[in-house]
């Protein structure tokens, strides 16, 4: 499979003549994004392959390079020849220190909202559990067994309700 570095990317966007197709969520997309990317979310690529372009070659990226790598597998099982995965994706661009462009009023990554609601929901357990009842401690255990249990099977029940919250349901 083709692949490219985030300084190769820049490049050739410098160059011209590409497609870079960002292959994550919309709301990631709004938190920041390479200059001149196009939002084709991995979970709708069948549905809109056809808004791409067959005789450009077709950079994907995403956030860290799995999910545009995937993509790529699928792109090029619907036909397309000259697909090229970024890399690392945008944290790689991230790193470099190139720029990103990021909507005014975005969300925070779901990874944050985890963190903030897991750390508010530890404390509202031990504040309760001093000041109401012991038995409130239970909360903040259960959040932390929580938090160690989705780390081990790589799986976030909290995360992908958040993510279904009203907030991160923007509109690019």
């Amino acid at each position: 499979m083709s692949e490219c570095t985030v300084l190769g990317l820049k490049e050739q966007l410098e160059n011209g003549e590409i497609h870079l197709v960002d292959v994550r969520e919309q709301m990631e997309f709004a938190g920041g994004r390479v200059s001149g990317a196009n939002l084709l979310p991995l979970g709708e690529l069948e549905e809109r392959h056809a808004e791409l372009d067959h005789s450009k070659p077709i950079y994907v990226m995403c956030r860290t390079g799995r999910r545009s790598s995937e993509a790529q597998q699928k792109l090029k099982a619907l036909g397309f020849t000259n697909v090229i995965n970024v890399v690392g994706g945008l944290e790689a661009w991230k790193k470099e220190d190139l720029p990103v462009e990021r909507d005014e009023h975005a969300p925070w990554s779901i990874e944050r909202q985890v963190r903030f609601t897991a750390g508010t929901l530890v404390f509202i357990g031990v504040v309760l559990s001093l000041f109401v009842h012991q038995y409130f401690i239970a909360l903040s255990a259960f959040v932390g067994f929580g938090l160690a249990f989705t780390a081990v099977i790589d799986w976030c029940g909290m995360g992908l309700l958040i993510a279904r919250m009203p907030w991160n349901k923007r509109t690019v």
